[in-house]
């Protein structure tokens, strides 16, 4: 197949490129001149903002699929099925599990009940458009260039599926962890084991929380097989590793990688310090079901868990997250709430 790669250079393009050409399919990939280094490549230099001007040159390339990473909003997401009209049969867009209610309920922006689990792609979205506010939108932008202040992955979705000339896909992407992750979801409990933390503190609400992950390369792996196979064209899937942890479970699966030898310490969150306590209402779990790409792509994980989690960990080491002030280790008032427990 003939493959465009709309964000193709970062976080989950560099594994979803390599698996693509693993397979044999002819890969273009669409940048602002960051050209991919490896072989086999074809590069079409241009801005996803701008994609009338790179029209000539995708037609030529005549993709029979483009997959869009990097879609923020409805008017990107137009944009991109206003280019696919004529140019190809099939759009992959990746959207977030952050569409469903549950995650409004989490945040506080949904009223009502909590909503019932287990999530699947029929479960209920949200009925508010914004889930983040402003501050929050800003500060994902200072890590994602391709997040803009109109971010809403339900107009996104919305302007895919609707398009009758062109085959939309949806894949609703977890919590993703991996090589790469400019996120550093792991350099909490990373950074305390690398300090030499005897005990790492939980508030309970907290260590409880269960919600969606999967490992980058699992996670391309799904977006591959949506890819190229003509069973997924008007579809929406669910992506994410299944049993869903909780918190403490997941960390301490983490620590168990490092031969770490101290003890998690749960404590109700009343008595916790303030940078621990769970921002969000913690009785609203996201235990997301992907039932349905397993059944109807065959979807399963390529790197088993314990195996992505040691990969993680050892990327984590190797850049130095130390040198980066990624989030605030007030390190006095843990003890003085872990001395309240001796």
């Amino acid at each position: 197949m003939r493959i465009l790669l709309i964000g193709g250079n970062g976080f989950i393009g560099v594994p979803l490129t390599r698996e693509l050409l693993e397979g044999g399919h002819e890969i273009s990939i669409l940048h602002r001149g960051h050209a991919d280094s490896r072989k086999n490549l074809r590069h079409i230099e241009g801005d996803r903002n701008d994609l009338p001007s790179c029209r000539a040159a995708i037609q030529a390339f005549s993709p029979d699929v483009i997959v869009d990473l990097i879609l923020s909003s409805g008017k990107q997401a137009r944009e991109a099925m206003d280019l696919a009209r004529g140019t190809t049969p099939r759009l992959v867009a990746l959207s977030s599990q952050d569409v469903y209610r549950a995650w409004g309920v989490l945040k506080g922006t949904e009223p009502g009940e909590l909503e019932p689990l287990p999530i699947t792609e029929g479960s209920s979205l949200r009925s508010t458009s914004r889930l983040y506010p402003p501050e929050a939108i800003r500060g994902l932008q200072g890590v994602f260039s391709w997040v803009n202040e109109d971010y809403d992955k339900i107009a996104v979705e919305q302007a895919v599926m609707t398009r009758p000339e062109v085959a939309g896909t949806v894949l609703r992407l977890p919590m993703i962890y991996g090589p790469g992750d400019r996120l550093h979801r792991f350099f909490p409990i990373w950074k305390r084991i690398a300090d030499g933390r005897r005990s790492i503190l939980l508030a309970d609400d907290f260590a409880a929380w269960r919600g969606p992950r999967g490992y980058v390369d699992n996670v391309a792996h799904a977006i591959a097989l949506a890819t190229i196979n003509e069973t997924a064209a008007g579809r929406i899937y669910n992506v994410c590793e299944e049993p869903c942890a909780c918190e403490v479970e997941w960390q301490k699966r983490i620590a168990s990688e490092t031969g770490w030898a101290g003890e998690f310490v749960v404590l109700p969150a009343s008595r916790t310090p303030q940078h621990l306590r769970f921002d969000g209402n913690p009785r609203q779990h996201i235990v997301v079901s992907s039932e349905k790409i397993r059944k109807e792509l065959g979807y399963t994980e390529l790197i088993d868990i314990d195996e992505a989690i040691r990969r993680t960990i050892s990327w984590e080491e190797a850049c130095s997250p130390a040198k980066v002030d990624l989030e605030p280790f007030d390190y006095a008032a843990e003890d003085q709430a872990l001395a309240g427990t001796a």
